[in-house]
């Protein structure tokens, strides 16, 4: 009873050992597929290196609604500063606009107005920076599509700087998203787009305004970017999250409801972050080699990384280095921290960073006497020194056997 009872245990042990083998593998090795999305036109890119992870109708030009106010925000920012008093526009929205409130003539900074602009999606807020950056809202749409030009959103036009539909006011998941990679470059819009609220201190009362980008309440993750919506457009939203240093920016188009479309941002936001961490193969100060120092035998000098390396890539890419350039030996003078070689890293055979090899410490110039003592330990120049020692002994013995050899003088006769 006692044999069976072992071999019954035995065999289940087996069993189960079997299981975890054939089931942990087949996990950690197939990423989760994408999820099902109610948006018509989506994308998500990872920040860092733009590289996309999803897309769907990425390209098709659709309205976009108040999303348009990303590019009215970019401009401001590369256009205006943040203490400037911008006086309210006499633009006055209607009641089922989103809104400051403005009065014509009330002053804001534009730090306020963009508060104002990023949060509660104010179109007098718009109006009114329009204005301030390019003396109109004609020649602020202007600059708004020859920025588009320049950032290459080939997809993407404005006839408006606040988002109303209109058959010259669209844009695509793509350039939505590359749009929001370069908005994203300004910390005060990242900042701002990560609070849930915000009280603006100047005009003629305070204005405390909310975000309407309800992800945030949701995901301690998400920290931005920009809502929108129209009857036309639908449900708009470009999504930011940032888990363990690592960017994702989404995009979802003309989503049937404003809980399709924060689902659909955050299974895709989720969905991404499981496929790419951060990483450090090359860290400062990490020994390479030592290269000889010419004429000081048996001296070298050790070469290290300058700097560190940390990049973003998918979790299952190969990471490896190759070092180019560096020498086996050098030559003083040598400054330390000079640059001899650099160190390449790659993610699946594709350059993604390089760093400089550099001495460790200086190397002074070799003087004249660490010439010739390195001279003489050398195996030719020992030879040569001894085969002239040689000769110079042999012709010295020939000179002194020659001299005992020769007669005495005979002494010359007498007249």
């Amino acid at each position: 009873m006692r044999a069976r009872a072992a071999r019954m245990l035995a065999a289940a042990v087996a069993a189960l050992l079997l299981a975890l083998v054939a089931v942990a593998p087949a996990g950690a090795q197939e990423p989760a597929a994408p999820p099902e999305l109610s948006a018509p036109s989506a994308i998500l890119v990872e920040a860092s290196t733009g590289e996309v992870l999803y897309q769907r109708a990425a390209d098709k030009r659709r309205p976009i609604a108040s999303t348009t106010k990303l590019m009215t925000a970019l401009l401001t920012m590369e256009h205006a500063k943040l203490s400037d008093v911008v006086p309210a526009s006499s633009y006055i929205a209607s009641p089922i606009e989103s809104k400051l409130s403005l009065r014509p003539g009330e002053k804001l900074t534009v730090a306020d107005l963009l508060r104002g602009l990023m949060l509660e999606s104010a179109n007098d807020a718009a109006v009114a920076l329009a204005e301030h950056v390019s003396g109109t809202r004609t020649a602020f749409v202007q600059l708004m599509n020859r920025r588009a030009r320049e950032l290459e959103l080939t997809n993407t036009h404005y006839d408006n700087p606040i988002g109303l539909d209109g058959p010259g006011n669209y844009s695509s998941a793509r350039d939505l998203a590359r749009l929001a990679l370069e908005l994203r470059k300004h910390s005060f819009v990242r900042k701002i787009a990560n609070r849930t609220y915000a009280t603006l201190a100047t005009g003629d009362r305070p204005r405390t305004v909310r975000n309407r980008n309800t992800l945030l309440n949701r995901d301690e993750h998400v920290n931005g970017l920009k809502t929108g919506h129209t009857m036309t457009a639908g449900y708009v939203l470009v999504g930011t999250r940032t888990r363990d240093r690592v960017t994702l920016v989404s995009v979802v188009l003309d989503t049937p409801s404003l809980a399709a479309r924060d689902e659909d941002s955050l299974a895709l936001l989720r969905w991404g972050a499981g496929l790419y961490h951060r990483v450090t193969p090359v860290t400062k100060g990490v020994p390479v080699t030592e290269a000889a120092i010419q004429f000081r035998r048996g001296a070298s000098v050790p070469l290290v990384t300058a700097g560190s390396v940390t990049r973003v890539v998918r979790r299952d890419a190969e990471i490896t280095t190759n070092d180019v350039n560096v020498p086996k030996q050098v030559t003083g003078p040598v400054e330390r921290g000079q640059k001899l070689g650099y160190r390449e890293v790659f993610a699946d055979g594709e350059r993604i960073a390089a760093v400089p090899i550099v001495a460790e410490h200086f190397v002074p110039e070799a003087d004249v006497v660490q010439r010739t003592k390195d001279w003489f330990t050398k195996l030719p120049a020992l030879i040569l020194a001894v085969a002239v020692l040689g000769c110079t002994v042999l012709v010295a013995r020939r000179v002194r056997r020659g001299r005992r050899r020769r007669p005495p003088r005979s002494e010359p006769e007498a007249a």
